[in-house]
């Protein structure tokens, strides 16, 4: 959605003075001098100002307090927000082929979801495939790293001096207790109880139940049997906690039908949003003394050069790095190339943080396939971040849009601490906007010195 302020109506054009229609000049005419018995315009009164603003701000303080009550259902109308600034780029190209607004927003849609589903549809089987392969090495990887690295690495701290010297040989264990119970004396006089190996401790929905070990009986393997036991256990399972696995169930189709109306609920609030874009900004625009106006929309200006660059900007810049990411990866024949790219572009969505965790798991790969292929990764990645740092920033997101390193870090972490992930994802566009506030009355009360 554009913050740029409406064009003036025709209607709103200030009315042309009187003048001598005699001679055809620009001289205006002389007041006339109000007659005996006219009443003078009423003047405006001097309270006026003051009632206008404590209505204004008590007006913004009961805003305030509803979005801060009526938080949990915030998030569709941000999200909105979000797509409908995105978005409006696009149609305000489609509306110069001199379509109606409504349905420009219709095509809109229909060219962007369906993009995002053939993208999808086209990359799918490939990342589950990756996926799988992962999933089924994980264990193997784990193995690897506890077995090779972490001794390896001990072995480095001890010679440095680091990590302390082994533990002497442990004596050899105590035997196992044969009985069911096994009463051991403590120091201060009570006793403890041990249980052996013919019982067992079975936790239940209400609480323990001691019960005896079945006896182990040397059977051939028999795969039927086994699903049967499976089955068995399954139903046993169902009939003891049904009430468990149906709470489960209700919980898990509440989410996806919220998910789903979610979804909905944010395309048509954002498409409510383009198409009356316009009245929304009049109303603001409204809100402010005609003698401020100028400055109110000098503000809209200066908001919409930030987020420009936060918001379109970074998008394109996830694309960009996932694209690069995609090909160095290629490249140097890393496993699971497309999941790594992948989430490349999409943790460069959070700045700073999001580079820092998409390399960890690539430069991990990339040390079980050897030590060269690992430092060529992270230099990848290093040199995209190079990249984007000195030429995508500055060509990409503009002047107007640079936030100090700093203030991007406080807004993350305050964002993720109050609001998790979605506040990590919000929280440099809303630094944007505040810092788009703070330049501007900043320059407001140093020219008003």
């Amino acid at each position: 959605m554009s913050l740029t302020p409406p064009p003036l109506r025709s209607g709103s054009v200030p009315a042309p003075e009187l003048t001598h229609g005699g001679h055809g000049g620009s001289e205006t005419a002389p007041p006339t001098p109000p007659r005996q018995g006219d009443t003078a315009p009423p003047m405006p009164p001097s309270g006026g100002k003051w009632r206008r603003a404590l209505f204004l701000s008590l007006s913004a303080a009961a805003v305030l307090l509803i979005v801060v009550a009526a938080h949990a259902v915030v998030l569709p109308f941000v999200l909105a927000a979000v797509i409908a600034y995105v978005l409006t780029p696009l149609v305000i190209i489609v509306e110069r082929r001199r379509i109606r607004r409504g349905l420009a927003v219709l095509l809109v849609y229909v060219v962007v979801l369906g993009s995002v589903a053939g993208f999808v549809r086209i990359i799918s089987p490939r990342i589950a495939y990756e996926f799988g392969k992962l999933r089924l090495e994980l264990p193997v990887l784990a193995n690897e790293a506890r077995d090779t690295w972490v001794p390896a690495i001990v072995d480095r701290m001890r010679v440095v001096g680091i990590a302390p010297s082994p533990p002497a040989a442990a004596d050899a264990p105590e035997t196992a207790p044969t009985s069911a119970f096994v009463a051991r004396p403590l120091p201060d006089g009570t006793l403890a109880i041990d249980v052996g190996t013919g019982a067992r401790i079975v936790e239940t929905k209400d609480g323990w139940v001691v019960e005896p070990t079945p006896e182990r009986r040397d059977i051939s393997f028999d795969p039927n049997r086994l699903v049967a036991d499976a089955v068995g256990r399954t139903f046993a399972y169902a009939r003891q906690n049904s009430l468990e696995i149906a709470r489960v169930v209700r919980d898990l189709v509440s989410t996806v039908s919220r998910a789903i109306f979610i979804f909905f609920i944010t395309l048509m609030l954002a498409a409510y949003m383009m198409i009356t874009r316009d009245r929304v900004l009049s109303f603001f625009r409204s809100l402010v003394r005609p003698s401020g106006r100028a400055g109110f929309d000098a503000l809209l200006r200066r908001i919409d050069q930030g987020l420009s660059g936060v918001v379109r900007g970074q998008l394109v810049i996830c694309g960009i790095n996932g694209i690069l990411s995609a090909i160095g990866f290629a490249f140097v024949g890393l496993k699971y190339w497309p999941v790594m790219a992948l989430l490349a572009a999409i943790f460069s969505l959070v700045p700073i943080f999001g580079s820092i965790a998409s390399a960890v798991p690539a430069v991990a790969i990339g040390l079980t396939q050897g030590i060269p292929t690992a430092f060529f990764v992270l230099a990848w990645i290093v040199g995209i971040h190079q990249l984007e740092a000195n030429l995508l920033n500055p060509k990409i997101m503009g002047d107007a849009a640079k936030i100090h390193p700093v203030l991007v870090i406080f807004s993350l972490l305050v964002g993720e601490h109050f609001f998790h992930v979605v506040g990590a994802l919000l929280a440099v566009p809303t630094m944007s906007i505040a810092q788009s506030f703070f330049l501007h009355f900043r320059g407001v009360t140093e020219a008003s010195e």
